[in-house]
């Protein structure tokens, strides 16, 4: 199990207009890598403050998978998405402590947002493995995880097994108190 989930309740935080303010923009920071009609993964997307805009950048024919192990986040994500009509192009799915429900995606996946999660989950190698067993050859992974939560150590060793899983580091994209690494698979 996990050390730490985020707990349900502070989604709403994560969602507010607030943090947009204080950070980048979702749209600034994922325009260059999501483009209309991708088939993207945001695994841990709590109430969808990157799945919004994501849904948007994929388009109509695209689709967003948005997989996390709390049921209230995904039920607000719902929520959310159909106010903005964007409900057709997510799909939640419900994950438990040690898998996401993924394998019916193998080799499908454009792209994959993983912001500020992996270090709460209970084993870096084991998700970079079904990472990459989902991704296209040649498709992106953003990981950014919070340089105040994790170590400059830390996040190297969350590289490390990214490289196992065949994911290669292709450049450090500049996010806003993160540790950041844009990942391809070969």
């Amino acid at each position: 199990m996990a050390k730490h989930v985020c707990p349900w309740w502070v989604g709403y935080l994560l969602t507010s207009p607030l943090r947009r303010w204080l950070s980048e923009s979702p749209e600034d920071l994922l325009a260059p890598f999501v483009q209309d009609g991708m088939t993207v993964l945001e695994p841990g997307p709590g109430m969808g403050f990157f799945t919004l805009p994501l849904a948007q950048l994929v388009g109509p024919a695209g689709r967003v998978f948005a997989v996390d192990i709390q049921p209230k986040m995904l039920s607000v994500l719902r929520k959310r998405a159909a106010e903005k009509g964007l409900a057709d192009r997510i799909e939640t799915r419900l994950a438990d402590q040690d898998s996401m429900p993924l394998s019916d995606l193998k080799g499908t996946i454009d792209f994959v947002l993983a912001f500020a999660m992996v270090h709460e989950l209970p084993s870096a190698e084991v998700f970079f493995r079904h990472v990459a067993a989902v991704l296209k050859p040649g498709a992106l992974l953003l990981l950014a995880e919070p340089a105040g939560h994790v170590t400059p150590e830390r996040f190297q060793q969350e590289l490390a097994a990214a490289r196992q899983a065949g994911l290669e580091a292709v450049s450090q994209p500049t996010v806003r108190r993160s540790l950041t690494a844009l990942l391809r698979k070969a």
